[in-house]
């Protein structure tokens, strides 16, 4: 059979018989690259029985019941723990701990008395070994193999039948089916599929490790994320000692959790209780300050809303906004001049979540409008009080989701007052309510 060249989009996963400088599917630029087809078969494990075709109403699940991860608020997030035949994507940028935090798991299940491998691209095997003493990992049940081919994990596979392999990652694993170098679409399409359609076959729980982009994506075809049950992120600031995990699919339970780590000296130690985490070391009685109750996923989290605005010494003022949307600051600077009479023509405004955190929830509008009038005003917020709501083009605060949770996790942190939709109804009621202004919306000393 002769070879066949075809163009894959690295963005949707798409294919087109021919090159062209914008992806048919998903309009991205210069995302399509060159594959050729190969005829060679994907090599076969041992033991492993060719699919029957049956009645679907016939169909039972094998007996495969999940098993824990040996942290449960892991297994809260994941659903269920781990799920035999089920394979889990981890992507996260280079350094924030996901091989820390896997091979904590992998030693948590093999003290459990699970078999486990560990197959690592990257890694020697003493380097593994290394990180494993530092972090108590190590145990009988826990084995580990490092090779860049994905015939050797499979073969691996086929000779120990563990009930959970970590493939950290699965960019730096090539197999002989496909053409190019290990990282590129087609490794990382061939890898993925031989490794998934294996651990179904054999009931065994997957974790493929993915890298990321440097828009933060997950790097290779779009198609890993829909070959997979579970893809969860680890995010944060390398620089500081927190990590967060989201979840962004899953087979098998909620799509909109998260979870707080700490990095410490004996590997990735789970926040209980992240609602306060990020307000350490918070003085309120600085102006430009404001704590939001945000909600990422269906847990409401207090955290700081800082901004500055300065006189400018440019000709066109500066905006910057560090852990939301930029474009969103913009909007919300135009509410606050139409509404308000405020002129911020010669004014550079700065503003961030505190902690590092990158959020994406509406009701940060409300903290983020407090946050900038206190410092514009110079007059700061009442030390308990906490904002959250969404504010439109009108200048009206509008309700937001998990309005109810919110309030209530405010009041368990004794916070008052609670600035949310229907305290305040507008920006015009915030402003009169806070600040206090004057027609010509001067500062206050």
């Amino acid at each position: 059979m002769p070879e066949k060249t075809i163009y894959i989009c690295s963005s949707c996963g798409a294919s087109s018989p021919q090159w062209m400088g914008q992806c048919p599917k998903c309009r991205q630029w210069n995302t399509l690259e060159e594959e050729v087809t190969s005829s060679l078969p994907i090599p076969a494990v041992s033991g492993m029985q060719a699919p029957k075709v049956m009645r679907l109403q016939d169909a039972t699940e094998d007996e495969r019941h999940p098993f824990s991860s040996g942290l449960l608020p892991l297994d809260r997030l994941l659903g269920s723990g781990l799920v035999p035949g089920a394979v889990t994507l981890a992507g996260g940028e280079p350094g924030i701990g996901k091989s820390t935090l896997l091979l904590q798991v992998a030693g948590l299940v093999a003290a459990r008395g699970r078999r486990v491998l560990y197959a690592s691209g990257e890694e020697t095997l003493a380097q593994i070994r290394a990180r494993g003493e530092r972090l108590h990992a190590l145990h009988d049940n826990l084995l580990a193999i490092s090779t860049p081919s994905c015939d050797d994990v499979l073969s691996a596979l086929g000779d120990t039948r563990p009930d959970l392999l970590i493939l950290d990652s699965v960019q730096t694993v090539a197999c002989t089916t496909a053409d190019g170098l290990p990282g590129n679409v087609n490794q990382v399409r061939a890898v993925a599929s031989s490794v998934i359609e294996t651990c179904r076959r054999l009931g065994i729980s997957g974790i493929l490790v993915g890298h990321v982009t440097k828009e933060g994506t997950l790097a290779g075809p779009r198609l890993l994320e829909h070959m997979v049950d579970t893809v969860i992120s680890l995010e944060g600031d390398r620089r500081q000692a927190f990590r967060i995990m989201r979840v962004s699919k899953n087979r098998f339970g909620p799509s909109d959790e998260m979870l707080v780590f700490r990095m410490g000296g004996c590997g990735m130690e789970i926040v209980p209780d992240p609602s306060t985490f990020f307000l350490e070391d918070r003085n309120p009685s600085l102006a430009g300050t404001a704590v939001v109750m945000a909600c990422e996923g269906r847990r409401p989290l207090a955290v700081e809303i800082q901004a500055l605005a300065c006189k400018s010494c440019f000709s066109i003022p500066r905006r910057s906004a560090l852990g939301f949307d930029t474009n969103r600051l913009n909007m919300l600077l135009a509410v606050l001049e139409k509404h308000l009479r405020l002129n911020f023509s010669q004014v550079d405004i700065y503003a961030k979540v505190g902690g590092g955190l990158r959020l994406q929830d509406p009701g940060l509008d409300l903290g983020v409008v407090t946050a900038v009038l206190s410092s514009f005003y110079n007059i700061p917020l009442p030390e308990k009080a906490v904002f959250f709501g969404e504010c439109d083009l009108n200048g009206q605060i509008r309700p937001v989701t998990c309005q109810d949770q919110r309030e209530s996790q405010a009041k368990k942190l004794g916070c008052t007052p609670i600035v949310r939709p229907g305290t305040v109804n507008t920006i015009v009621d915030l402003a009169q309510r806070l600040f206090r202004r004057n027609r010509g919306g001067e500062r206050h000393a």
